[in-house]
């Protein structure tokens, strides 16, 4: 059997005369297709991916925007063409926006290469699905599936150091969903997916085969007091997280700055994006691939003593780079750039060079070499602004 494309929205065949008992005929204009297929071919669509079915392949995208998956005969039972279009996107975020343009995304399917990128796509998978009630519903059917059954409530969870490079990748790929091709498309499909598995599992009531995955479909997770998903955790407040800070119009009163500054109450139980108090030594964010420069200005005195340190660019001077960091930062652990396993596609090898995250932090902390004498943009950099979370997350530190 070979590929066929399905296209997005109506399908329309051509009428055939069918016979009825009466001996009168019908046209055939239109033909079924199931509403969560269509739902996610669409939004592969609008991220410039065409959905192939084939008889030859599980998974496989050829870098130039089509992804072949799997005809219905060679799908498990517990195998849905949404939850594999869903997973082959989460790929795409872990790997980057280059990787539409990579075989296969870049993975090394065939040895261990690539165990820590497989790991990152489980979690953030779990992370994209459990507020949904989806978790389980459309969780993966490939060889990883223990992984993703033994992961905590939270995915981003780090139980030892050697999950840290997969966690890190994995919260990365969490922000970058709100990056182009995936922004908004990504989202109105796992809305329109969870209204409609979770509807349709309300109409089935007690009728609901338990060997269906339509059982393992859940309420949406409750919001907290500001509108975000709750932490698995119920014990956590929002007192105790690092972006809950003092109202500085009014003394005492707490706001939020995940949720626009909302105010919140101390005892409010935490959102999913609840984050312990940190400190710029465990960081780095904005001395590294968060940004890539560091300006200083002509009349910074940070350019006379340290003029050796500088690059001259139009209208001014930049820090030198060390890689993705500026060249004064210490501390942090390199990782493997993302970088095709297969050749072909139709983007360069190297474009993923400089893909965050880059580097995770180690055991020793993040310092700066000249932090008594750092340039004023540096000084102007306060922690726990709305710059430093969105650093944060860029270099997959935040939720």
């Amino acid at each position: 059997m070979g590929d066929f494309p399905l296209p997005p929205g109506r399908l329309v065949l051509f009428p055939r005369e069918t016979p009825t008992d009466t001996g009168m005929s019908r046209s055939e204009i239109h033909r079924y297709q199931d509403p969560l297929d269509a739902i996610w071919i669409t939004a592969a669509a609008k991220m410039g991916v065409t959905i192939l079915r084939s008889a030859e392949t599980y998974a496989s995208s050829d870098g130039a925007g089509h992804l072949r998956l799997s005809d219905p005969a060679g799908m498990d039972a517990d195998d849905c063409l949404a939850q594999m279009i869903l997973h082959e996107l989460c790929h795409s975020l872990v790997q980057g926006s280059q990787s539409f343009g990579w075989v296969d995304w870049g993975l090394d399917n065939e040895g261990t290469r690539d165990t820590a990128l497989e790991h990152a796509c489980l979690r953030l998978q779990a992370a994209l699905l459990a507020p949904l009630g989806l978790r389980r519903t459309l969780a993966p059917t490939t060889d990883f599936r223990p992984f993703y059954d033994g992961l905590p409530d939270d995915p981003f969870e780090e139980r030892a150091p050697d999950e840290r490079e997969s966690i890190v990748r994995a919260r990365a790929a969490y922000a970058r969903r709100n990056q182009r091709p995936w922004r908004g498309h990504l989202d109105t499909a796992l809305k329109a997916t969870a209204r409609i598995l979770f509807e349709t599992r309300q109409a089935l009531g007690d009728n609901c085969s338990p060997d269906s995955l339509l059982s393992t479909v859940a309420p949406p997770v409750e919001c907290n007091s500001v509108g975000l998903p709750a932490h698995p955790d119920k014990t956590r407040r929002c007192k105790g997280c690092a972006w809950a800070r003092l109202d500085e119009r009014a003394e005492g009163n707490l706001h939020c700055k995940q949720a626009e500054n909302a105010p919140i109450e101390p005892e409010s139980r935490a959102c999913e994006r609840f984050e312990e108090t940190f400190d710029c030594l465990s960081c780095g964010a904005c001395c590294r691939e968060a940004y890539d420069t560091v300006e200083v200005a002509d009349d910074d005195p940070a350019k006379k003593i340290h003029l050796a340190l500088l690059v001259e660019r139009s209208g001014g001077y930049d820090m030198k780079r060390s890689g993705p960091s500026c060249i004064c930062l210490r501390g942090g652990v390199s990782l493997k750039p993302t970088i095709p396993a297969i050749s072909g596609g139709t983007a360069r090898a190297d474009e993923g060079l400089r893909n965050p995250p880059l580097i995770m932090p180690g055991n020793a902390p993040f310092t700066c070499s000249i932090y008594e004498t750092r340039p004023q943009t540096c000084r102007d950099f306060t922690i726990f602004s709305e710059h430093c979370l969105s650093a944060r997350r860029t270099v997959g530190l935040s939720r």
